[in-house]
């Protein structure tokens, strides 16, 4: 089973496309996005990883770091990155952990049995600063990441740990937001949210993004 939201994300030094790599020395207090991938040298995988490479500034921007994770050999990685970088026209210099003895991936559930016992399916993981999982999505292998999604995830995380907010349906950074129906005092409202905000029930009331 996949981490439960609120999890401590397990710690955990494996070998990596960049050399040994310890996770929490890694992720060093920032947020990180931790993703497996099935397999190298796969087409699917290798329009992801080309992607994480030309997104990783607004990752970083975000202060998030980025690593992926696949049962391969750190040579495999190795291997592969050329092939990334050619096709996807980027540069990954991201590490890519090598789970050959699958113990990473059974720690933070990437395998699901059912679909495939053999390769970890494209899991993504939220974890913030404190290294708790916030969020995690699960596609099978046979679609693509959505990293403008992820992108919004980490925003939406990152937004509502700050201020008394919800993100609504379809929300893009930017865009209106929901006051939490904790929040009844008026005057506590008025300091909170001086841009004014919409009643349209009373735990209905949409707010500009406070931190915009």
């Amino acid at each position: 089973m996949s981490l439960p939201l609120g999890t401590i994300a397990p710690d955990f030094t494996q070998n990596s496309s960049q050399g040994k790599l310890n996770f929490y020395e890694f992720i060093n207090g920032k947020w990180a996005i931790f993703f497996s991938h099935p397999a190298d040298f796969t087409p699917v995988c290798t329009t992801e990883l080309g992607m994480t490479a030309k997104l990783k500034s607004e990752f970083a921007r975000r202060g998030a770091v980025v690593l992926a994770l696949s049962v391969d050999s750190e040579a495999n990685h190795k291997g592969w990155i050329p092939d990334i970088e050619e096709t996807q026209d980027c540069r990954v210099d991201f590490p890519i952990i090598a789970d050959e003895d699958k113990s990473v991936s059974i720690a933070y559930g990437m395998f699901q049995p059912l679909a495939n016992d053999k390769f970890t399916v494209r899991s993504v993981f939220f974890i913030d600063p404190n290294k708790k999982v916030r969020a995690n999505i699960t596609y099978p292998a046979s679609t693509g990441r959505n990293f403008q999604e992820i992108l919004r995830v980490l925003d939406s995380l990152q937004l509502t740990d700050g201020y008394k907010v919800a993100t609504p349906v379809n929300w893009k950074d930017g865009e209106d937001v929901v006051i939490a129906p904790a929040l009844q005092d008026p005057e506590d409202l008025k300091t909170r949210f001086p841009k004014g905000y919409r009643v349209i029930k009373p735990y209905l009331r949409m707010t500009p993004q406070p931190n915009n």
